[in-house]
């Protein structure tokens, strides 16, 4: 996919109702008030190749800040990085963290983020790239709850 289909997917979260329980279809998970959209993935990256694997995390960040230009000059100027640390470590010590903030912050390290709009909604896109067994993810979320 490229930037103007990432912004199509966006769009069509942003219109459609959360469903009332988890959900998978396609790529995208949703739940009561949150859609999480897979973008874009890595294909064919294993394990103990750390060079290849950072080579395609910078890849990734990068694309994720080309999409948050263009969302910029749509949707208005983000929010600084919003760090999932603290996020991570208040679920460490048992608090319970709604999703789709709970999976978010053991999948990525920072989101750009930007407030509700018209829509109501919070935008969020991330890289998922914290596992070195698993893939690199472009994510979107679309959330009707600010971050916890």
């Amino acid at each position: 996919m490229d930037i103007a289909e990432y912004l199509a997917v966006i769009d069509r979260l942003c219109a459609r109702e959360f469903p009332a329980e988890r959900d998978r279809s396609d790529l995208v998970v949703g739940g009561p008030g949150y859609f999480l959209a897979e973008l874009e993935a890595s294909n064919g990256l294993r394990p103990g190749c750390a060079e290849r694997r950072a080579g395609a995390a910078d890849d990734f960040h990068a694309l994720k800040e080309a999409l948050s230009e263009v969302l910029d000059a749509r949707k208005g100027r983000r929010q600084q990085p919003w760090g999932m640390l603290t996020l991570r470590v208040r679920r460490a010590r048992g608090e319970a963290i709604p999703e789709p903030w709970s999976e978010l912050s053991l999948r990525t390290d920072e989101l750009n983020l930007w407030e509700p709009d018209e829509t109501g909604r919070w935008l969020a896109v991330g890289v998922a790239d914290r596992d070195p067994a698993d893939g690199i993810q472009l994510l979107a979320v679309v959330t009707d709850m600010g971050p916890p």
